[in-house]
């Protein structure tokens, strides 16, 4: 579901672009792809220094920080900021041409459970196929979606630039419910 929040594309890249310098760190789960998928954390699990530490949404985690690159990016901050709610890890996540997510399942990751994921795309190409329950879901730079990733889902980048989103977790309360209510009322 896209959410009513939208983010200007040019200062999202703008924040990208200031973290050129700053290494990708694999993704950890290598079975889940084939290419290219990998991270830079934003906001972490309190205490974690090692890289694939500070990649890792850990469910258990009760405290977050803001990462040292984080400092770099005021739009970034901006965006977070937008969610009023708890907002637990935050990472940007990039899959390069030609490179692909397998269709997985994360488990606990729905409104349902209390764990919302939510997409920001960064920068994206429209030869990004993303699939959710095997139906092609459309992300544009700026927009913010809510997936249900408890449900299959798989990412195929077939074009010939990175897809960066920026990848909130959020703790749902009634503020991030309501945009389900409204949907609800109208339909």
């Amino acid at each position: 579901m896209q959410l009513p929040p939208s983010f200007d594309p040019a200062l999202l890249r703008r924040d990208l672009d200031a973290l050129s310098a700053t290494p990708w760190t694999a993704h950890y789960v290598q079975q889940n792809y084939e290419g290219d998928w990998s991270v830079i954390p934003l906001r972490c699990a309190a205490g974690e220094t090692h890289p694939i530490r500070m990649i890792y949404a850990d469910p258990t985690a009760t405290t977050f920080v803001d990462t040292p690159m984080l400092a770099a990016c005021p739009y970034f901050r901006a965006v977070i900021a937008a969610f009023a709610c708890e907002v637990r890890g935050v990472r940007l996540m990039r899959l390069t041409p030609g490179s692909i997510i397998k269709t997985h399942t994360d488990l606990d990751l729905d409104i349902e459970s209390g764990a919302a994921r939510v997409h920001v795309p960064v920068v994206t190409n429209p030869d990004v196929e993303f699939l959710l329950n095997g139906s092609r879901v459309e992300m544009k730079a700026g927009q913010a979606w809510y997936l249900r990733l408890s449900d299959p889902h798989a990412v195929a980048n077939r074009g010939a630039d990175d897809r960066v989103h920026l990848v909130l977790d959020l703790q749902v309360n009634d503020w991030l419910t309501g945009f389900f209510d409204n949907a609800l009322a109208e339909a």
